[in-house]
Formats: C-alpha cells, sequence, structure tokens
C-alpha cells in the first residue's frame, strides 16, 4: 500500500474540478459518505446492494454538479486530490424539487423509494431555510489519509469564498447529521436554524450568512 505523500500546507490550492478529475471526486466522496446516517437510511444500508447503490448515486450526483456548471470544488497538493467540496447554488435546478430527467436517472439508480425520500428531504431543507437566496453545500470530504489535517478548514473556507463571489446569495446552508460536526461549522458562524427529522435520521439545519472569506477559489 503506498505511503500518502507528506503534507504541506504552503503548497494548497483550490480550485474548480475539470471533467476528467470527477472520477477521483466520486471515490473520495463514496469513502466519505459510506456510513452517513441519511444515506445508510434511504439506500438500506443493510442490503446487499446498498455500496452499488450508493456509489451510482454519488456519480449522477457529480455528473449532475458538471451539466448543470454548479462549484465542485477540489483541494489540492499539486496534482494530489485530497478534498472536495460541492455547492448548489441560488436558483439552480438542483436545488428544491429537481427536474424531470434527473428523477428518472434517480429511479433507475436507487430505485422508486429512496428517489422520493431524497427528494423529500431536499424540499424540507429547502423549506426551513431563513433566505430564499442561498448556497447549499451538498458534499464536504477530506481524504481518508488526510483527515483531522485541518484540511476541511481549508475547503470550508474555499466555499466562503463562492458564495462571496455571488452578489444574490445571501450566505450558505448545511444539513449537519453527525453531532461531532456541528462545531466544525460553528467555528465558521454557522447559525443552527432547526432540527430535521427524516425516517430513522434527524439533523440540524445550519446557515452562515455571506461574509469576507480568506481562500479564493480559482476557476
Amino acid at each position: 500500500m503506498t505511503s500518502p505523500v507528506p503534507l504541506d500546507l504552503n503548497s494548497l490550492k483550490a480550485r474548480v474540478l475539470e471533467a476528467d478529475e470527477l472520477k477521483l471526486a466520486a471515490s473520495l466522496l463514496y469513502q466519505a459518505y459510506h456510513d452517513d446516517p441519511v444515506f445508510m437510511d434511504i439506500f438500506n444500508a443493510e442490503k446487499a446492494d446498498y455500496e452499488q447503490r450508493l456509489r451510482a448515486t454519488i456519480r449522477e450526483e457529480l455528473n449532475l454538479f458538471w451539466q448543470e456548471q454548479q462549484p465542485v470544488i477540489g483541494l489540492f497538493q499539486q496534482e494530489q486530490l485530497l478534498g472536495v467540496a460541492c455547492v448548489v447554488e441560488p436558483d439552480s435546478p438542483l436545488s428544491g424539487d429537481r427536474f424531470w430527467h434527473w428523477r428518472l436517472k434517480m429511479l433507475l439508480t436507487a430505485g422508486y423509494v429512496s428517489m422520493k425520500q431524497l427528494l423529500d428531504k431536499e424540499q424540507r431543507i429547502h423549506a426551513a431555510m431563513p433566505v430564499q437566496h442561498y448556497h447549499m453545500l451538498a458534499f464536504i470530504a477530506v481524504a481518508p489519509a488526510y483527515q483531522h489535517s485541518g484540511l476541511g478548514h481549508y475547503l470550508r473556507h474555499a466555499v466562503d469564498s463562492v458564495v462571496e463571489q455571488d452578489p444574490n446569495s445571501l450566505g450558505v446552508g448545511v444539513f449537519v447529521t453527525l453531532e461531532k460536526n456541528l462545531k466544525f461549522f460553528s467555528d465558521d458562524h454557522y447559525q443552527k436554524i432547526t432540527k430535521l427529522s427524516f425516517s430513522k435520521v434527524s439533523g440540524t439545519l445550519m446557515f452562515r450568512p455571506r461574509q469576507t472569506s480568506p481562500l479564493k477559489v480559482v476557476d
């Protein structure tokens, strides 16, 4: 097994991913969200095809982000991808009620019940947001070998930068399902909005009003 490259914080760079880098991002997100309570509940983690459906769903999500030109931010050390954050822009077709061809793809990928649960989750989150025009942090993950190294903070600030570059956005929201992650977002001025429950899973909807951000994302 190859040892991870030593981390050099001075060489880190955040930029929007290219099309040929989406497979790397999908692999990283799959590892990060394999044990996420929401996905485990919606896709029935006890079933044998859970991992297959989770991989397919993440792949479809990233493809849709690319097609709709939504920010998929990569955190790099030279050419090595260390982290990923996916952001939905204000008024994007990816927010709230999704368009029909995505529904068809999800029906084939995840099954009708899982698709309906995902849509219900997103619609309820959208309805609970304190503002109408906002970004939504859909995914954020750091490669397993580099977790607990502070890279999540760099990704978080890169997301802040995307928000600050859009004059129509009033801030960014995130739905947090793991209690241990609440402080991570609170440290960046995310405010707790409300608790939401979906089937067997509950979480906290958080929102960060737009502010000055220290890390610029390169297109």
